[in-house]
Protein backbone atom coordinates (compact mmCIF):
# COMPACT_ATOMS: atom_id res chain seq x y z
CA UNK A 1 0.00 0.00 0.00
CA UNK A 2 1.26 3.50 -0.75
CA UNK A 3 0.86 7.27 -0.51
CA UNK A 4 1.42 8.78 -3.97
CA UNK A 5 1.64 12.45 -4.95
CA UNK A 6 0.72 13.70 -8.44
CA UNK A 7 2.17 17.06 -9.50
CA UNK A 8 2.25 19.12 -12.68
CA UNK A 9 5.79 19.75 -13.89
CA UNK A 10 5.19 22.72 -16.20
CA UNK A 11 2.66 25.59 -16.07
CA UNK A 12 -0.37 23.43 -15.37
CA UNK A 13 -2.75 21.86 -17.91
CA UNK A 14 -0.46 18.83 -18.23
CA UNK A 15 -3.32 16.35 -18.11
CA UNK A 16 -3.17 15.56 -14.38
CA UNK A 17 -6.93 14.88 -14.27
CA UNK A 18 -6.62 11.80 -16.47
CA UNK A 19 -3.59 10.43 -14.60
CA UNK A 20 -5.39 10.95 -11.28
CA UNK A 21 -8.51 9.27 -12.65
CA UNK A 22 -6.54 6.18 -13.71
CA UNK A 23 -4.66 5.88 -10.41
CA UNK A 24 -7.88 6.48 -8.44
CA UNK A 25 -9.15 3.06 -9.47
CA UNK A 26 -6.85 1.46 -6.88
CA UNK A 27 -6.80 4.32 -4.34
CA UNK A 28 -8.88 4.39 -1.17
CA UNK A 29 -8.64 8.17 -0.69
CA UNK A 30 -7.99 10.94 -3.22
CA UNK A 31 -6.99 14.23 -1.57
CA UNK A 32 -6.65 17.68 -3.14
CA UNK A 33 -4.09 19.82 -1.31
CA UNK A 34 -4.01 23.36 -2.80
CA UNK A 35 -5.50 25.88 -5.23
CA UNK A 36 -9.11 26.82 -5.80
CA UNK A 37 -11.70 26.78 -8.55
CA UNK A 38 -9.29 28.64 -10.84
CA UNK A 39 -8.02 25.23 -11.96
CA UNK A 40 -9.70 22.50 -13.94
CA UNK A 41 -9.21 18.77 -14.51
CA UNK A 42 -10.92 17.09 -17.45
CA UNK A 43 -11.67 13.37 -17.55
CA UNK A 44 -13.26 11.49 -20.45
CA UNK A 45 -15.19 8.33 -19.57
CA UNK A 46 -16.81 6.64 -22.56
CA UNK A 47 -18.87 9.31 -24.32
CA UNK A 48 -19.02 11.56 -21.24
CA UNK A 49 -16.65 14.40 -20.42
CA UNK A 50 -16.32 15.57 -16.80
CA UNK A 51 -14.65 18.81 -15.74
CA UNK A 52 -13.57 19.31 -12.13
CA UNK A 53 -12.58 22.53 -10.38
CA UNK A 54 -12.59 21.75 -6.65
CA UNK A 55 -13.70 18.14 -6.23
CA UNK A 56 -11.03 15.45 -6.79
CA UNK A 57 -11.71 13.60 -10.05
CA UNK A 58 -11.48 10.32 -8.13
CA UNK A 59 -15.15 10.85 -7.25
CA UNK A 60 -15.93 9.17 -10.60
CA UNK A 61 -14.90 5.82 -9.09
CA UNK A 62 -17.67 4.48 -6.87
CA UNK A 63 -16.80 3.91 -3.23
CA UNK A 64 -13.73 6.17 -3.22
CA UNK A 65 -13.37 8.84 -0.54
CA UNK A 66 -12.43 12.32 -1.76
CA UNK A 67 -10.85 15.00 0.41
CA UNK A 68 -10.51 18.76 -0.05
CA UNK A 69 -7.63 19.74 2.23
CA UNK A 70 -6.92 22.83 4.30
CA UNK A 71 -4.56 24.22 1.64
CA UNK A 72 -7.45 24.62 -0.82
CA UNK A 73 -9.51 27.84 -0.91
CA UNK A 74 -13.19 27.10 -1.41
CA UNK A 75 -15.82 29.20 -3.17
CA UNK A 76 -19.04 27.79 -1.63
CA UNK A 77 -21.18 28.83 -4.59
CA UNK A 78 -18.82 27.12 -7.05
CA UNK A 79 -18.49 24.01 -4.88
CA UNK A 80 -22.24 23.53 -4.52
CA UNK A 81 -22.75 24.10 -8.24
CA UNK A 82 -20.08 21.47 -9.02
CA UNK A 83 -21.66 18.96 -6.63
CA UNK A 84 -25.12 19.50 -8.15
CA UNK A 85 -23.79 19.16 -11.71
CA UNK A 86 -22.07 15.88 -10.86
CA UNK A 87 -25.09 14.57 -8.96
CA UNK A 88 -27.18 15.22 -12.07
CA UNK A 89 -24.75 12.91 -13.91
CA UNK A 90 -25.26 10.14 -11.36
CA UNK A 91 -22.34 10.77 -8.98
CA UNK A 92 -23.10 9.98 -5.31
CA UNK A 93 -21.51 12.17 -2.60
CA UNK A 94 -22.97 10.86 0.66
CA UNK A 95 -20.16 9.53 2.84
CA UNK A 96 -17.63 10.15 0.05
CA UNK A 97 -16.73 13.86 0.15
CA UNK A 98 -14.82 15.35 3.09
CA UNK A 99 -13.85 19.03 3.40
CA UNK A 100 -11.26 20.37 5.81
CA UNK A 101 -12.79 22.54 8.52
CA UNK A 102 -9.56 24.58 8.31
CA UNK A 103 -9.83 25.40 4.58
CA UNK A 104 -10.36 29.08 3.78
CA UNK A 105 -13.49 30.40 2.11
CA UNK A 106 -13.59 32.60 -0.98
CA UNK A 107 -16.16 35.31 -0.30
CA UNK A 108 -17.84 37.61 -2.90
CA UNK A 109 -15.50 40.50 -2.06
CA UNK A 110 -12.48 38.36 -2.91
CA UNK A 111 -13.68 38.04 -6.50
CA UNK A 112 -14.48 41.75 -6.80
CA UNK A 113 -11.10 42.77 -5.41
CA UNK A 114 -9.26 40.22 -7.53
CA UNK A 115 -10.59 41.75 -10.76
CA UNK A 116 -10.35 45.36 -9.56
CA UNK A 117 -6.76 45.12 -8.30
CA UNK A 118 -5.48 43.35 -11.44
CA UNK A 119 -7.10 45.97 -13.70
CA UNK A 120 -5.33 48.72 -11.72
CA UNK A 121 -1.94 47.16 -12.39
CA UNK A 122 -1.96 48.37 -16.00
CA UNK A 123 0.96 46.92 -17.94
CA UNK A 124 1.92 44.94 -14.84
CA UNK A 125 -1.36 43.02 -15.00
CA UNK A 126 -0.90 39.39 -14.01
CA UNK A 127 -3.95 38.09 -15.85
CA UNK A 128 -5.71 36.24 -13.02
CA UNK A 129 -8.89 34.25 -13.59
CA UNK A 130 -10.77 36.82 -11.49
CA UNK A 131 -12.15 34.09 -9.23
CA UNK A 132 -10.80 35.52 -6.00
CA UNK A 133 -8.13 32.90 -5.38
CA UNK A 134 -5.19 35.23 -4.81
CA UNK A 135 -7.18 37.62 -2.64
CA UNK A 136 -8.46 34.72 -0.51
CA UNK A 137 -4.88 33.59 0.08
CA UNK A 138 -3.97 37.24 0.87
CA UNK A 139 -6.54 37.28 3.67
CA UNK A 140 -5.37 33.87 4.87
CA UNK A 141 -1.78 35.08 5.16
CA UNK A 142 -2.90 38.39 6.73
CA UNK A 143 -4.81 36.32 9.34
CA UNK A 144 -8.15 37.92 8.54
CA UNK A 145 -9.60 35.06 6.48
CA UNK A 146 -12.76 33.06 7.07
CA UNK A 147 -12.30 29.31 7.39
CA UNK A 148 -14.91 26.62 6.85
CA UNK A 149 -15.26 26.18 10.62
CA UNK A 150 -15.89 29.95 10.96
CA UNK A 151 -18.23 29.87 8.01
CA UNK A 152 -20.38 27.16 9.63
CA UNK A 153 -20.78 29.11 12.89
CA UNK A 154 -23.32 31.89 12.22
CA UNK A 155 -22.15 34.08 15.13
CA UNK A 156 -18.47 33.85 14.16
CA UNK A 157 -19.28 34.46 10.48
CA UNK A 158 -21.35 37.58 11.32
CA UNK A 159 -18.62 38.98 13.54
CA UNK A 160 -15.85 38.38 10.99
CA UNK A 161 -17.93 39.84 8.16
CA UNK A 162 -18.81 43.00 10.07
CA UNK A 163 -15.13 43.63 10.83
CA UNK A 164 -13.87 42.61 7.38
CA UNK A 165 -16.42 44.43 5.23
CA UNK A 166 -15.59 47.79 6.73
CA UNK A 167 -12.00 47.35 5.57
CA UNK A 168 -13.00 45.94 2.16
CA UNK A 169 -15.43 48.79 1.42
CA UNK A 170 -12.74 51.33 2.35
CA UNK A 171 -10.35 49.56 -0.02
CA UNK A 172 -12.92 49.55 -2.85
CA UNK A 173 -13.47 53.29 -2.38
CA UNK A 174 -9.70 53.87 -2.56
CA UNK A 175 -9.59 51.83 -5.77
CA UNK A 176 -12.45 53.98 -7.14
CA UNK A 177 -14.67 50.94 -7.57
CA UNK A 178 -18.46 51.35 -7.61
CA UNK A 179 -18.92 48.04 -5.75
CA UNK A 180 -20.14 48.16 -2.14
CA UNK A 181 -20.58 45.14 0.09
CA UNK A 182 -23.70 44.58 2.20
CA UNK A 183 -23.24 42.41 5.27
CA UNK A 184 -26.92 41.34 5.59
CA UNK A 185 -27.12 40.29 1.94
CA UNK A 186 -23.92 38.24 2.12
CA UNK A 187 -24.96 36.63 5.41
CA UNK A 188 -28.31 35.53 4.00
CA UNK A 189 -26.83 34.02 0.84
CA UNK A 190 -23.87 32.37 2.55
CA UNK A 191 -25.88 30.97 5.47
CA UNK A 192 -27.77 28.91 2.88
CA UNK A 193 -24.47 27.68 1.43
CA UNK A 194 -23.24 26.76 4.91
CA UNK A 195 -26.20 24.44 5.48
CA UNK A 196 -25.33 22.49 2.33
CA UNK A 197 -21.60 22.28 3.09
CA UNK A 198 -21.83 21.42 6.80
CA UNK A 199 -22.32 17.63 6.35
CA UNK A 200 -18.97 17.40 4.53
CA UNK A 201 -16.80 19.35 7.03
CA UNK A 202 -14.36 17.29 9.16
CA UNK A 203 -10.76 17.28 10.38
CA UNK A 204 -9.32 15.87 7.15
CA UNK A 205 -5.73 15.83 8.43
CA UNK A 206 -6.58 13.27 11.11
CA UNK A 207 -8.63 11.29 8.58
CA UNK A 208 -5.82 11.09 6.00
CA UNK A 209 -3.09 10.32 8.54
CA UNK A 210 -5.18 7.49 9.97
CA UNK A 211 -5.71 6.07 6.47
CA UNK A 212 -1.96 6.12 5.73
CA UNK A 213 -1.16 4.54 9.10
CA UNK A 214 -3.70 1.81 8.37
CA UNK A 215 -2.01 0.95 5.09
CA UNK A 216 -4.63 2.38 2.73
CA UNK A 217 -3.75 3.69 -0.74
CA UNK A 218 -3.86 7.49 -0.67
CA UNK A 219 -3.48 9.67 -3.76
CA UNK A 220 -2.62 13.35 -3.35
CA UNK A 221 -3.50 15.69 -6.20
CA UNK A 222 -2.46 19.26 -6.84
CA UNK A 223 -3.79 21.87 -9.21
CA UNK A 224 -1.73 23.98 -11.66
CA UNK A 225 1.96 23.18 -12.11
CA UNK A 226 5.42 23.63 -10.59
CA UNK A 227 6.22 26.81 -12.50
CA UNK A 228 3.11 28.47 -11.11
CA UNK A 229 4.31 27.83 -7.55
CA UNK A 230 4.40 31.03 -5.46
CA UNK A 231 8.06 30.39 -4.50
CA UNK A 232 9.54 28.43 -7.41
CA UNK A 233 7.45 29.60 -10.37
CA UNK A 234 7.88 32.46 -12.82
CA UNK A 235 7.07 35.05 -10.16
CA UNK A 236 4.94 37.23 -10.20
CA UNK A 237 3.10 35.30 -12.96
CA UNK A 238 2.23 32.48 -10.59
CA UNK A 239 -0.61 31.20 -8.45
CA UNK A 240 -0.88 31.99 -4.74
CA UNK A 241 -0.21 28.52 -3.33
CA UNK A 242 2.21 25.59 -3.58
CA UNK A 243 1.43 23.11 -6.40
CA UNK A 244 4.78 21.40 -5.76
CA UNK A 245 4.99 18.10 -3.87
CA UNK A 246 6.00 19.89 -0.66
CA UNK A 247 2.58 21.56 -0.70
CA UNK A 248 1.03 18.22 0.27
CA UNK A 249 2.48 18.43 3.77
CA UNK A 250 1.05 21.87 4.56
CA UNK A 251 -2.07 21.53 2.42
CA UNK A 252 -3.20 18.25 3.94
CA UNK A 253 -1.36 18.14 7.27
CA UNK A 254 0.80 15.09 6.71
CA UNK A 255 4.49 14.52 7.39
CA UNK A 256 6.90 14.12 4.43
CA UNK A 257 8.06 10.73 5.75
CA UNK A 258 4.61 9.30 4.99
CA UNK A 259 4.91 9.97 1.23
CA UNK A 260 6.10 6.93 -0.72
CA UNK A 261 6.54 8.32 -4.24
CA UNK A 262 6.05 11.44 -6.31
CA UNK A 263 4.87 11.34 -9.93
CA UNK A 264 5.30 14.31 -12.25
CA UNK A 265 2.83 14.74 -15.09
CA UNK A 266 4.65 16.00 -18.20
CA UNK A 267 2.95 17.21 -21.35
CA UNK A 268 4.87 16.05 -24.45
CA UNK A 269 5.24 19.72 -25.44
CA UNK A 270 4.68 22.95 -23.48
CA UNK A 271 1.65 25.18 -22.91
CA UNK A 272 0.82 28.16 -20.76
CA UNK A 273 -2.32 30.21 -20.05
CA UNK A 274 -2.19 33.92 -19.23
CA UNK A 275 0.80 36.22 -18.87
CA UNK A 276 4.37 35.46 -17.96
CA UNK A 277 7.57 34.32 -19.69
CA UNK A 278 7.45 31.24 -21.91
CA UNK A 279 10.86 30.66 -23.57
CA UNK A 280 9.77 27.99 -26.10
CA UNK A 281 6.51 29.67 -27.14
CA UNK A 282 5.66 29.29 -30.83
CA UNK A 283 3.76 31.77 -32.97
CA UNK A 284 1.71 31.56 -36.13
CA UNK A 285 0.83 28.41 -38.04
CA UNK A 286 2.95 26.01 -35.99
CA UNK A 287 1.42 27.23 -32.73
CA UNK A 288 -2.09 26.84 -34.16
CA UNK A 289 -1.29 23.32 -35.32
CA UNK A 290 -0.28 22.35 -31.78
CA UNK A 291 -3.24 24.18 -30.22
CA UNK A 292 -5.89 22.55 -32.39
CA UNK A 293 -4.51 19.04 -32.84
CA UNK A 294 -6.41 16.22 -31.19
CA UNK A 295 -10.04 15.94 -30.05
CA UNK A 296 -9.83 18.42 -27.13
CA UNK A 297 -7.52 21.25 -28.22
CA UNK A 298 -5.49 23.57 -26.04
CA UNK A 299 -8.10 25.80 -24.43
CA UNK A 300 -8.45 26.43 -20.68
CA UNK A 301 -11.06 24.17 -19.07
CA UNK A 302 -11.82 26.85 -16.48
CA UNK A 303 -11.59 30.06 -18.52
CA UNK A 304 -11.87 28.93 -22.15
CA UNK A 305 -8.77 30.99 -22.95
CA UNK A 306 -6.53 29.65 -25.77
CA UNK A 307 -3.31 28.27 -24.34
CA UNK A 308 0.04 29.49 -25.58
CA UNK A 309 1.89 26.54 -27.13
CA UNK A 310 5.54 25.66 -27.63
CA UNK A 311 8.13 22.90 -27.82
CA UNK A 312 9.09 20.78 -24.83
CA UNK A 313 11.32 22.70 -22.40
CA UNK A 314 13.78 20.39 -20.67
CA UNK A 315 15.18 23.24 -18.54
CA UNK A 316 11.76 23.66 -16.94
CA UNK A 317 11.15 19.91 -16.69
CA UNK A 318 14.56 19.12 -15.20
CA UNK A 319 14.14 21.78 -12.50
CA UNK A 320 10.68 20.40 -11.72
CA UNK A 321 12.18 16.95 -11.21
CA UNK A 322 14.61 18.39 -8.66
CA UNK A 323 12.15 20.62 -6.78
CA UNK A 324 9.50 17.90 -6.49
CA UNK A 325 11.86 14.99 -5.90
CA UNK A 326 10.21 13.07 -8.73
CA UNK A 327 10.38 9.30 -8.73
CA UNK A 328 8.48 8.88 -12.01
CA UNK A 329 7.03 10.86 -14.88
CA UNK A 330 3.76 10.30 -16.74
CA UNK A 331 3.95 11.79 -20.25
CA UNK A 332 0.64 13.01 -21.68
CA UNK A 333 -0.68 14.09 -25.09
CA UNK A 334 2.03 12.27 -27.03
CA UNK A 335 -0.54 11.72 -29.80
CA UNK A 336 -0.65 15.47 -30.51
CA UNK A 337 2.84 15.16 -32.02
CA UNK A 338 1.84 12.30 -34.35
CA UNK A 339 1.77 14.51 -37.45
CA UNK A 340 4.97 16.50 -36.91
CA UNK A 341 7.88 15.44 -39.14
CA UNK A 342 10.38 17.35 -36.97
CA UNK A 343 10.12 17.87 -33.21
CA UNK A 344 12.30 20.13 -31.10
CA UNK A 345 13.39 19.92 -27.47
CA UNK A 346 14.81 22.92 -25.64
CA UNK A 347 17.93 21.77 -23.75
CA UNK A 348 19.19 25.18 -22.57
CA UNK A 349 18.84 28.96 -22.87
CA UNK A 350 21.17 31.40 -24.59
CA UNK A 351 21.40 34.61 -22.57
CA UNK A 352 23.81 37.23 -23.91
CA UNK A 353 25.96 34.55 -25.52
CA UNK A 354 26.10 32.30 -22.45
CA UNK A 355 24.31 28.94 -22.40
CA UNK A 356 22.22 28.47 -19.25
CA UNK A 357 21.00 25.01 -18.20
CA UNK A 358 19.17 26.01 -14.99
CA UNK A 359 15.98 28.06 -14.91
CA UNK A 360 16.91 31.66 -13.95
CA UNK A 361 15.09 33.24 -10.97
CA UNK A 362 15.23 36.75 -12.49
CA UNK A 363 12.27 37.40 -14.77
CA UNK A 364 14.27 39.75 -17.01
CA UNK A 365 16.68 36.95 -17.88
CA UNK A 366 13.92 34.48 -18.74
CA UNK A 367 12.15 37.05 -20.91
CA UNK A 368 15.29 37.84 -22.89
CA UNK A 369 16.85 34.43 -23.40
CA UNK A 370 16.64 32.30 -26.55
CA UNK A 371 15.99 28.56 -26.41
CA UNK A 372 18.72 26.20 -27.53
CA UNK A 373 17.05 23.36 -29.43
CA UNK A 374 17.88 19.78 -30.25
CA UNK A 375 15.87 18.54 -33.23
CA UNK A 376 14.47 15.01 -33.38
CA UNK A 377 12.73 13.08 -36.13
CA UNK A 378 8.95 12.73 -35.83
CA UNK A 379 7.10 9.47 -36.39
CA UNK A 380 4.19 10.50 -38.66
CA UNK A 381 2.00 7.68 -37.42
CA UNK A 382 -1.23 7.52 -35.40
CA UNK A 383 -0.44 6.36 -31.86
CA UNK A 384 -3.93 6.77 -30.36
CA UNK A 385 -4.84 3.07 -30.49
CA UNK A 386 -1.52 1.59 -29.35
CA UNK A 387 -1.68 -0.57 -26.20
CA UNK A 388 1.97 -1.38 -25.42
CA UNK A 389 5.12 0.71 -25.21
CA UNK A 390 6.97 -1.65 -27.55
CA UNK A 391 4.34 -1.02 -30.25
CA UNK A 392 4.98 2.72 -30.34
CA UNK A 393 6.93 3.96 -33.39
CA UNK A 394 10.67 3.87 -32.80
CA UNK A 395 11.00 7.67 -33.01
CA UNK A 396 8.21 8.09 -30.46
CA UNK A 397 10.03 5.75 -28.07
CA UNK A 398 13.28 7.66 -28.64
CA UNK A 399 11.49 10.94 -27.90
CA UNK A 400 10.06 9.60 -24.63
CA UNK A 401 13.43 8.17 -23.61
CA UNK A 402 15.04 11.52 -24.38
CA UNK A 403 12.59 13.35 -22.10
CA UNK A 404 13.09 10.76 -19.36
CA UNK A 405 16.87 11.00 -19.71
CA UNK A 406 16.93 14.80 -19.60
CA UNK A 407 14.76 14.76 -16.46
CA UNK A 408 16.76 11.86 -14.94
CA UNK A 409 13.45 10.26 -13.98
CA UNK A 410 11.81 6.93 -14.85
CA UNK A 411 8.81 6.76 -17.15
CA UNK A 412 5.70 5.15 -15.63
CA UNK A 413 2.85 6.08 -17.97
CA UNK A 414 2.18 7.42 -21.49
CA UNK A 415 -1.13 8.99 -22.52
CA UNK A 416 -2.04 8.86 -26.21
CA UNK A 417 -5.54 10.33 -26.08
CA UNK A 418 -8.17 11.69 -23.66
CA UNK A 419 -9.96 8.40 -22.93
CA UNK A 420 -9.01 6.10 -20.03
CA UNK A 421 -8.14 3.23 -22.34
CA UNK A 422 -5.75 5.43 -24.35
CA UNK A 423 -3.03 4.93 -21.76
CA UNK A 424 0.12 2.81 -21.67
CA UNK A 425 1.08 1.75 -18.12
CA UNK A 426 4.74 0.87 -17.52
CA UNK A 427 4.90 0.76 -13.70
CA UNK A 428 2.59 -0.23 -10.85
CA UNK A 429 2.70 2.83 -8.59
CA UNK A 430 0.70 1.18 -5.81
CA UNK A 431 3.17 -1.54 -5.03
CA UNK A 432 4.44 -1.51 -1.40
Amino acid sequence: MAAVVIVGTQWGDEGKGKVIDILSEHADIIARYQGGNNAGHTVVVGEKEFTFHLIPSGILHSGKKCVIGSGVVIDPEALISEIEDLEAKGIVFDGRLFISARAHVTMPYHKILDRTIDEKRGKGKIGTTGRGIGTTYMDKTARVGIRICDFLDSEVLKEKLEIGLEEKNDLLRMLKSSHRLDCKKILKEYTDYAKKIKPFAVDTSLMVNKAVDNGENVLFEGAQGTFLDIDFGTYPYVTSSHPISGGVCTGIGIGPTKIDRVVGVVKAYSTRVGGGPFPTELKGELAEKLRNAGPIGEYGRTTGRPRRCGWFDAVVARQSAIINGLDYIAVTRLDILDNFSKIKICTGYNYKGKIVHEFPPLLKVVENCNPVYEEMEGWNKDTSEIKNFSELPENARLYLKKISGLMKTKLCMVSIGPAREQTIILEDLWRP
